[in-house]
């Protein structure tokens, strides 16, 4: 049984609300934070034995949106401890049954499969799972998506032209996109990239691909970075996922204003959605509440948060519409991927092989 938390003053429980009531992964993911990428500094909170602590490798500033309205309408105290994909991952690994994190989030699958592995998950409530479409969870039960963000290249139109754009990902590789195209490599956004090669092409594919790329691509720091050299017309192309792209765009436009984006579709890798991650601790000291917390987060009020905020991801659950300047998720044609298959530390040695990494 888990401990019962510390109450604080709720706005109501609505009974649709009660209803609802790692160790060898060396990914260097996008910081959690509202910019993970940009390098803002992590919190680092302290937590009391009542509260629900959430090990949290997404978007900060969504997921403090998640835990103050959850906290409104639950009164339990939500503590976050924010990081990446990677290193949050890899500490729930080492610490193993000893841990004291209810729940963990975050922004890609892999580092999820490392913990599911590990045998760390507890199933999640089959009520929960039912809010979220079978292509944006696990078939496992022991995860859940909470939302997803779809890969895209980034274009300069004054250094190319729509018709000259490669029509797969995998044409990056060709001597003709020597220098021309750029990337972050050491990001876990684009090692979440690159397992969905492993996954749809398979090993050895994916390490030639990769040997393309190391003699190819310009490195760039982040998604951040990459958009911008497109940008400055530094390389014609660039890949990153789609809502850098339109956050940008819905600010000043001060980064992507010489920019346009490129949907491969047609089941490429290109097109692959990455599906952020939520999953309950087998050792949770809350279990009850953290359950409790994913649901609120799949249901109806957590998916509408991330659709009118700031992050521009794609809601996955409870039927909720993405912001009206994306595409619809379900007409992307994203590869059918399973994501407790996405192998993070495969993924690390054949881009270590090939000197991405």
């Amino acid at each position: 049984m888990s401990s019962r938390l510390r109450r604080w003053p709720a706005a109501g429980l609505t009974a649709t609300t009660a209803a609802l009531a790692a160790a060898a992964l060396v990914l260097t993911g996008c910081a959690a934070g509202a910019s993970n990428t940009d390098g803002q500094s992590k919190a680092d909170t302290s937590a009391q034995a009542d509260e629900l602590v959430v090990y949290n490798a997404q978007h900060e500033e969504l997921t403090k949106e998640w835990a103050d309205a959850f906290t409104a309408e639950t009164g339990i105290k939500v503590v976050l401890r924010n990081g990446d994909d990677s290193e949050l991952g890899n500490q729930l690994v080492q610490e193993g049954k000893a841990s004291k994190a209810d729940v963990f989030l975050t922004e890609n699958s892999p580092a999820m499969s490392l913990v599911e592995q590990a045998g760390l998950f507890a199933q999640v409530d089959q009520s929960t799972l039912a809010l979220v479409p079978e292509q944006y969870r696990p078939s496992s039960g022991l995860w859940t998506g909470i939302a997803a963000r779809s890969t895209v290249l980034v274009y300069n139109p004054s250094l190319i032209s729509q018709d000259e754009l490669p029509t797969s990902l995998l044409d990056l590789a060709k001597p003709e996109w020597k220098g021309r195209w750029g990337a972050a490599p050491a990001k876990a956004d684009f090692q979440a990239i690159v397992s969905a090669v492993v996954a749809t092409q398979g090993e050895k594919a994916a390490s030639a691909w990769l040997e393309g790329m190391a003699a190819n691509s310009v490195e760039y720091r982040n998604n951040i970075v990459t958009m911008k050299a497109v940008n400055a017309g530094e390389v014609p192309v660039g890949v990153i996922y789609h809502y850098y792209w339109f956050r940008d765009q819905n600010a000043a436009g001060e980064d992507s204003g010489n920019t346009r984006l490129r949907f491969l579709g047609n089941e490429d890798p290109g097109a692959f959605v990455s599906v952020s991650g939520g999953g309950v601790l087998k050792n949770a000291p809350h279990a009850k509440e953290a359950q409790q917390f994913l649901a609120f987060i799949a249901g109806a009020e957590g998916q509408k948060i991330l659709s009118e905020g700031y992050s521009f991801e794609y809601p996955v659950a409870s039927g909720v519409a993405a912001r009206e300047e994306l595409p619809p998720l379900d007409q992307l044609g994203a590869p059918v991927i399973d994501p407790s298959t996405l192998n993070g530390p495969q993924v690390i040695e054949l881009m270590t092989d090939a000197g991405l990494l």
